[in-house]
């Protein structure tokens, strides 16, 4: 039973290589005579082994994956002939992908940390904690449509608060068009859809402090609608994603998720371009516009505009971001700019087999203004610089020192304080 088990999966692998290896600017029938000689070739090959086994029987999971790929070459080829003007590789290929994938199909992926914290900021705590447990789950439920999501478990002192943080429904049309609804990491900003909340996925123990889970400064989710895609460019490849839905919710640092608490929808456009010629970069701008009601009970007219520039090739590495917060008090007629940005720099070492990726940030964040600020909160304001080391113990696991010097109000002193953290991924 072992044996012929593995006879299916080299079937099925056999059959995909074969129609890999056929060059791409072959007519329908080459494509389809070759995959035909191909199962013929297996056929022949499963007879012997079987006939070396004497006494196994036949397997019933080697006949079927055996009448499954003919039936479905003989699909294609009856597709090719009733539609020769519409038909192409790309279809074929398709169709065979969606005949050996079984809907849904649920896959989960799992991220985690362990910390430790030691500063010199009074009635501050110190010490280990287990930060976020968070679990990635995806499944297609069609050749174009497509389900994902994403929870996490955030210890705190007495016991863990648990987060949908994403829940997406995706149709894919082509790549030039898709269109999803749920409950997104908001696109205006590229750390924040980048790495999202599994720290394993980013160089740094922390996110910068503009786009910091909970913080005021963006909105960090958004529910609603998304459509998004590639933009024909040529080697410019630029891609689009334009939203619609609910605004901040009260208090501002949370989104919509039970409905908009205005009635006012928020809207988004992100536009940027990767270069074939230049691997790993990146340069795009966002814009976002929202009304929302502040605790006072007043409406603010918020309008985001941010850039960033990007270069992921690890050596050198590169990340920058800026935005600029525009809020109108509609009750009182006030105006306010708010900027912020960092700039991150590492490069990961050529020793070691190369585990090693040293890194430098800097933080910049403007206070907001005190209507916009939830009593109790410390506000935006952060200046502050970051040095550290990462540390890939495996492909899936690496271990990170940071040394942070930096103050979040002009009142008070500078803080110092040594972080280090374990991140893996499973």
């Amino acid at each position: 039973m072992y044996r012929q088990l593995l006879l299916v999966v080299a079937l099925i692998l056999a059959t995909g290589t074969a129609w890999g290896q056929v060059p791409s600017g072959a007519s329908d029938g080459d494509l389809t005579k070759a995959l035909l000689e191909r199962i013929d070739k297996l056929e022949k090959r499963v007879a012997e082994l079987e006939a070396r086994g004497a006494s196994m029987a036949p397997s019933p999971l080697t006949t079927v994956a055996v009448r499954q790929a003919q039936n479905q070459t003989r699909e294609v080829q009856m597709a090719g002939m009733e539609h020769p003007q519409t038909s192409n590789t790309a279809t074929q290929e398709a169709a065979v992908q969606e005949a050996e994938t079984h809907y849904p199909s649920l896959a989960i992926r799992g991220f985690g940390d362990v910390d430790f914290s030691a500063t010199d900021q009074k009635g501050s705590l110190s010490g280990f904690n287990l930060g976020q447990f968070d679990l990635h789950l995806a499944s297609p439920l069609s050749r174009k449509v497509s389900y994902f999501g994403e929870i996490t478990f955030t210890a705190q002192p007495a016991s863990y608060s648990v987060e949908v943080e994403r829940t997406i429904i995706r149709y894919d049309y082509d790549d030039y068009f898709k269109l999803s609804f749920g409950k997104y990491h908001t696109p205006i900003s590229y750390w924040n859809t980048a790495f999202h909340h599994g720290t394993w996925l980013q160089t740094t123990i922390t996110r910068p402090e503009m786009v910091k889970i909970g913080g005021i400064f963006i909105p960090v989710h958004f529910v609603g609608l998304l459509s998004e895609g590639s933009i024909p460019s040529g080697g410019l490849h630029l891609g689009y994603q334009v939203g619609l839905g609910n605004g901040r919710s009260v208090p501002i640092s949370r989104a919509g998720d039970g409905g908009d608490v205005n009635n006012n929808r928020a809207f988004l456009a992100n536009v940027f371009a990767r270069p074939a010629g230049l691997y790993g970069f990146q340069l795009g701008g966002s814009f976002y516009r929202d009304e929302f009601t502040v605790a006072n009970g007043h409406n603010v007219r918020e309008w985001i505009a941010s850039t960033h520039m990007i270069w992921t090739k690890e050596s050198p590495e590169f990340l920058a971001e800026f935005a600029n917060s525009h809020h109108q008090d509609l009750m009182t007629a006030q105006v306010f700019n708010t900027p912020a940005f960092y700039v991150q720099v590492a490069y990961r070492l050529p020793w070691f087999e190369r585990s090693l990726k040293p890194y430098y940030r800097y933080d910049y964040v403007q206070p907001l203004p005190l209507e916009l600020i939830p009593a109790g909160a410390l506000g935006t304001e952060y200046k502050g610089s970051t040095v550290g080391i990462r540390y890939d113990i495996s492909n899936f696991a690496a271990f990170k020192s940071e040394y942070r010097y930096f103050r979040r109000l002009t009142s008070e002193p500078r803080v110092n304080g040594v972080f280090f953290q374990t991140s893996f991924t499973f």
